[in-house]
Protein backbone atom coordinates (compact mmCIF):
# COMPACT_ATOMS: atom_id res chain seq x y z
CA UNK A 1 0.00 0.00 0.00
CA UNK A 2 1.70 2.89 -1.17
CA UNK A 3 1.35 6.51 0.49
CA UNK A 4 -1.04 9.05 -1.24
CA UNK A 5 -0.35 13.23 -0.86
CA UNK A 6 -3.93 13.12 0.03
CA UNK A 7 -2.45 10.69 3.15
CA UNK A 8 0.47 12.58 3.98
CA UNK A 9 -1.65 15.37 4.55
CA UNK A 10 -3.58 14.10 6.85
CA UNK A 11 -0.67 12.35 8.96
CA UNK A 12 0.81 15.45 9.49
CA UNK A 13 -2.55 16.90 9.90
CA UNK A 14 -2.69 14.21 12.82
CA UNK A 15 0.40 14.49 14.12
CA UNK A 16 1.13 18.28 14.14
CA UNK A 17 -1.27 18.92 17.39
CA UNK A 18 0.79 16.80 19.66
CA UNK A 19 3.35 14.16 18.40
CA UNK A 20 3.40 12.39 22.01
CA UNK A 21 0.10 12.13 22.39
CA UNK A 22 -0.90 7.89 23.15
CA UNK A 23 -4.40 8.06 21.85
CA UNK A 24 -2.86 9.14 18.17
CA UNK A 25 -0.98 6.04 17.83
CA UNK A 26 -4.21 4.43 17.80
CA UNK A 27 -6.12 7.05 15.88
CA UNK A 28 -3.38 6.97 13.01
CA UNK A 29 -3.51 2.80 13.03
CA UNK A 30 -7.81 3.12 12.75
CA UNK A 31 -7.82 5.64 9.86
CA UNK A 32 -4.86 3.80 7.97
CA UNK A 33 -5.20 0.48 8.74
CA UNK A 34 -2.61 -0.53 5.94
CA UNK A 35 0.73 1.30 6.93
CA UNK A 36 3.03 0.47 9.72
CA UNK A 37 4.27 3.45 12.37
CA UNK A 38 7.07 4.20 14.46
CA UNK A 39 7.39 6.77 16.75
CA UNK A 40 11.45 7.64 17.57
CA UNK A 41 12.98 10.45 19.03
CA UNK A 42 14.50 12.70 16.45
CA UNK A 43 17.84 12.20 17.84
CA UNK A 44 17.15 8.22 16.81
CA UNK A 45 17.54 9.28 13.69
CA UNK A 46 20.83 11.16 13.53
CA UNK A 47 22.25 11.66 9.74
CA UNK A 48 19.00 10.24 7.79
CA UNK A 49 17.53 12.83 5.80
CA UNK A 50 13.54 13.02 6.68
CA UNK A 51 11.06 13.58 4.15
CA UNK A 52 9.33 15.97 5.92
CA UNK A 53 10.16 18.18 8.97
CA UNK A 54 7.56 19.86 11.03
CA UNK A 55 8.39 21.74 14.15
CA UNK A 56 7.43 19.06 16.31
CA UNK A 57 8.26 15.88 14.09
CA UNK A 58 10.11 14.33 11.63
CA UNK A 59 8.76 12.40 9.16
CA UNK A 60 10.05 9.61 7.69
CA UNK A 61 8.64 7.09 4.44
CA UNK A 62 9.40 3.53 5.06
CA UNK A 63 9.64 0.93 2.40
CA UNK A 64 8.56 -2.45 3.21
CA UNK A 65 9.11 -4.08 -0.15
CA UNK A 66 12.11 -6.30 0.42
CA UNK A 67 12.94 -8.50 2.91
CA UNK A 68 14.43 -5.71 5.35
CA UNK A 69 12.90 -2.13 5.63
CA UNK A 70 14.41 0.83 4.86
CA UNK A 71 13.72 4.53 4.50
CA UNK A 72 12.99 5.99 1.11
CA UNK A 73 11.76 9.41 -0.41
CA UNK A 74 9.71 7.95 -2.73
CA UNK A 75 5.85 8.34 -1.48
CA UNK A 76 4.63 5.52 -4.01
CA UNK A 77 7.14 3.20 -2.43
CA UNK A 78 6.43 3.58 1.13
CA UNK A 79 4.63 1.23 2.97
CA UNK A 80 4.64 2.84 6.77
CA UNK A 81 6.08 5.88 8.46
CA UNK A 82 8.49 6.88 11.21
CA UNK A 83 7.39 9.74 13.10
CA UNK A 84 10.89 11.36 15.27
CA UNK A 85 9.80 13.26 17.97
CA UNK A 86 11.38 16.81 18.11
CA UNK A 87 12.59 17.11 22.28
CA UNK A 88 10.67 20.33 23.74
CA UNK A 89 12.26 23.52 23.10
CA UNK A 90 14.73 22.37 20.90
Amino acid sequence: MAITDSELKQIETLFAAGAADAGLAAEFRRRFPGLSLTRCAASDMNGEQPYRRTPGFDLYLVDRADHCWRLTAESARATGIVLAQHKAGA
